[in-house]
């Protein structure tokens, strides 16, 4: 037999014994009894201390607030992801009382700004608005409206209204390109604004011919990115050449 081949089974003969002493010493003794995972999670789990007691727990001493809550925008919001594990107040409603979250940091942990978190989602600079004063001293946690509509797009847009300013567009007024019915200051998911549909609307102030001021970028609007809208090539809100 080749001196190689003996060298590769005794390499392999190694691995072997190393994998039925690694599966008899650390693996548990209970995987795989009941599916692919440790059977005896199930008896532990089931044993561990109950830190939570669920929002129907809290809703059955607690139903004006609950009432509130249903029909307010933090309706899915269960109570204890902010008012924390209730479980020992439940057992314990007047030795144990669940904190609040009166901090001025817990709320932006949701509503801070985030340009990943989707449009229209409630957002605020934590910096600027309102700053130092806790957040329920303006919104009523359990059904939170806004005490007055936003002023400008930023409040909501605030990633959008940043690059914006310091555009070429950073003049123009958000409104100029999109129509934007008042509701969507309310129900901005809902009700959302219109965006230019044909090349026309660029035109207005790019095409070779348009009565705009003479130092803004004009194009040949009939050959110029073919039958695209303008947008799907150039970004509106800082809409360098590319």
């Amino acid at each position: 037999m080749p001196q190689q081949v003996t060298r590769l089974a005794v390499v392999f003969g190694i691995l072997i014994l190393a994998l039925v002493l690694a599966r008899s010493q650390l693996v548990p003794k209970t995987f795989g009894q009941a599916g692919h995972y440790r059977a005896a999670a199930v008896t532990e789990i089931a044993a561990a201390k109950i830190h939570y007691a669920g929002h129907e727990a809290c809703a059955a001493c607690h139903e004006d607030i609950a009432k509130t809550r249903s029909a307010g925008r933090h309706r899915n919001v269960a109570c204890e992801v902010c008012h924390g594990p209730a479980a020992d107040h439940v057992a314990a409603p007047t030795d144990v009382h669940p904190s609040a979250p009166k901090q001025r940091g817990r709320c932006p942990q949701c509503h801070g700004y985030d340009s990943a978190r989707p449009t229209g989602f409630p957002q605020i600079d934590p910096v600027t608005h309102n700053p130092v004063r806790p957040c329920i001293s303006c919104h009523q946690p359990h059904a939170p409206e806004t005490p007055r509509e936003p002023e400008a797009c930023g409040a909501c847009h605030g990633s959008i209204a940043r690059t914006h300013a310091v555009s070429a567009h950073a003049l123009i007024g958000c409104t100029r390109c999109h129509e934007t019915d008042r509701r969507h200051k309310t129900t901005p998911l809902l009700i959302r604004p219109s965006k230019p549909a044909s090349r026309a609307f660029c035109a207005g102030c790019h095409a070779r011919d348009a009565g705009s001021p003479k130092e803004i970028p004009r194009v040949d609007v009939t050959t110029h990115g073919e039958r695209y809208v303008c947008w799907q090539c150039h970004y509106p809100h800082f809409p360098e050449a590319k």
